[in-house]
């Protein structure tokens, strides 16, 4: 893998209106490691990770996400508390502030691009105030060769000025932090933050318009990888599911971690050069493949060391969002280039805390439709305040805060590959068994694992009366037997001692389902809307 020390060109950011910068261009990680130590901005932790504090911020700000609403957007994006507009001659006026605020200082710009595949490559030029935001966009976007950096046209340009702070009442921003896309100048702007996650989601979020709408590529937001015979898996899946820890297989090759696209091909193509993931308690034992990642080129953001630099994982003082980026090359067994073929399996992951949804089972496309677009997960007593017991969490298309356009129109793209490609789809509870959260425990790793593995193996791939029960609240397929996995574990209600509360614990999710629904039920075809469980008033 190539790592640029500094690139022979110079280049001037006067077409951007930052003018009389001192540009650092396409610096190494160490070089960018070592500024940022230079600078106090960051600390070097025991492993030879970078560690940083983003400061005020420390996850996306959803509500502060905007997109300028013009020719290309207003009649195709999905507007509301989502997507919320921005006016053009607003962001032309606040983007020369930010110009403006970037002229005269150090700045740090790193040429790269997204997307895998080369016919949907998109280049990127990223303009950075701090040159740890500048390592986070080496480690996030694919890195360029050095021939590819001699003739290299940036499409995109992110400008991410974390110390400028927005005039909500002048500016047209909701508070003094912001990041706004706008798709006709093709531009991220991004002030008033540190969190670097803003980065890379803004990319994500603009692959979501750009894809379908002209690529008639359906955006994923998902891990994959694939098997030794070739065959590709994708997992879908809210924070807390599993999404990273059920993709990285040490028998299968890990394609990416968080983003890819599925192609008229029928190839999954990861959009990203590295991971970015969260690392809360972790361990080497249950995540040796992250914890062996947090290695010299790692950033480590918002975990707190000891005198020693070792990092206290469990220590959640700053937030419960601490996070790690690296290049993906930081991982052993990986797809090269990070391209799949012949998609045979997706798996939708949900942590259901209510333990009424079976640990695993097999959709129609019509489920598979109504629950992408659902995106369901459970919140738990403790996560938030306020929460006592289990509550439905739904995210449409599994990632809702980067999708530009209306969720059924991802659903309808998901259902239609899945036909072509002769998909199997299935719903993983990696969530409760035996009760709610509170009385029930939490599905073993090995279960899970042993359940996916047997249907990558081919164990779960026949369908026939006796080898599956349908679920009579959710309509889903249940098998009744899988190797490795106690055959009552794989019946919910089978767990439970009590019929009658399991049922109305059933039906209270059933209902929640069909509530959250009725924003979608107007714009989704008759067959998504047979794919929802069933119906019961209290």
């Amino acid at each position: 893998m190539v790592d640029h020390t500094q690139a022979a060109k110079s280049i001037s950011l006067e077409q951007y209106g930052i003018k009389n910068a001192k540009v650092n261009y396409q610096l190494s990680s160490e070089k960018l490691h070592q500024i940022a130590i230079e600078k106090k901005q960051g600390v070097e932790a025991s492993s030879g990770a970078l560690a940083v504090n983003t400061g005020e911020f420390t996850g996306r700000s959803p509500k502060d996400r905007f997109i300028v609403k013009d020719d290309v957007t207003k009649d195709r994006v999905w507007w509301g508390d989502i997507n919320i507009p921005f006016d053009s001659d607003a962001f032309e006026k606040l983007y020369s502030k930010v110009t403006d605020y970037l002229s005269e200082k150090e700045v740090f710009v790193r040429d790269s691009y997204a997307c895998a595949d080369e016919n949907y490559k998109l280049n990127i030029r990223v303009i950075n105030e701090y040159p740890w935001s500048n390592m986070f966009a080496h480690n996030m976007f694919l890195r360029p060769s050095e021939d590819e950096l001699k003739n290299f046209t940036p499409e995109w340009t992110i400008v991410n000025a974390p110390g400028f702070m927005a005039d909500p009442e002048v500016d047209g921003t909701r508070q003094h932090n912001f990041a706004i896309l706008d798709f006709t100048r093709k531009i991220a702007l991004i002030g008033g933050t540190g969190y670097t996650g803003e980065i890379k989601k803004g990319i994500f979020s603009a692959l979501n318009f750009i894809l379908p709408v002209f690529k008639n590529t359906l955006p994923m937001h998902c891990s994959a990888n694939v098997g030794e015979s070739g065959d590709t898996a994708i997992f879908f899946g809210l924070s807390g599911t599993g999404k990273t820890t059920l993709s990285a297989d040490p028998n299968r090759k890990l394609i990416g971690d968080d983003e890819h696209g599925w192609t008229n091909e029928n190839t999954v193509f990861n959009f990203e050069g590295g991971c970015y993931a969260k690392v809360i308690n972790l361990s080497k034992e249950n995540e040796p493949d992250i914890y062996n990642a947090i290695k010299p080129g790692a950033i480590l953001e918002n975990v707190i060391l000891n005198d020693n630099g070792d990092v206290n994982f469990e220590d959640t003082s700053i937030t419960q969002n601490t996070r790690v980026s690296y290049p993906i090359y930081h991982i052993n067994n990986i797809q090269q280039p990070s391209i799949g073929k012949n998609p045979k399996n997706v798996f939708f992951l949900t942590a259901d805390a209510f333990g009424v949804l079976p640990p695993i089972s097999k959709l129609t496309p019509s489920q598979a439709a109504y629950h992408f677009i659902s995106g369901y997960t459970a919140k738990v007593a403790g996560t938030e305040a306020g929460v006592k017991e289990p509550q439905p969490s739904f995210s449409a298309c599994f990632g809702a805060p980067f999708m530009p356009l209306h969720p059924t129109k991802y659903a309808e793209m998901l259902s239609k590959k899945m036909k072509e490609a002769g998909v199997n789809v299935w719903l993983v509870n990696t969530g409760w068994t035996g009760g709610p959260y509170g009385v029930g425990t939490r599905m073993k790793l090995k279960y899970t694992r042993a359940m996916i593995n047997a249907v990558l193996n081919g164990d779960l791939g026949l369908y026939s009366y006796d080898d599956y029960h349908i679920h009579s609240v959710f309509g889903v397929a249940q098998p009744r037997s899988c190797p490795g996995v106690p055959t009552e574990v794989l019946s919910p209600r089978s767990t439970w001692k009590d019929d009658e509360a399991y049922y109305t614990a059933a039906f209270k999710l059933s209902n929640a389902f069909r509530e959250n629904f009725k924003k979608f039920e107007s714009y989704a075809n008759e067959e998504i809307r047979r794919g929802g469980p069933q119906r019961y008033a209290f």
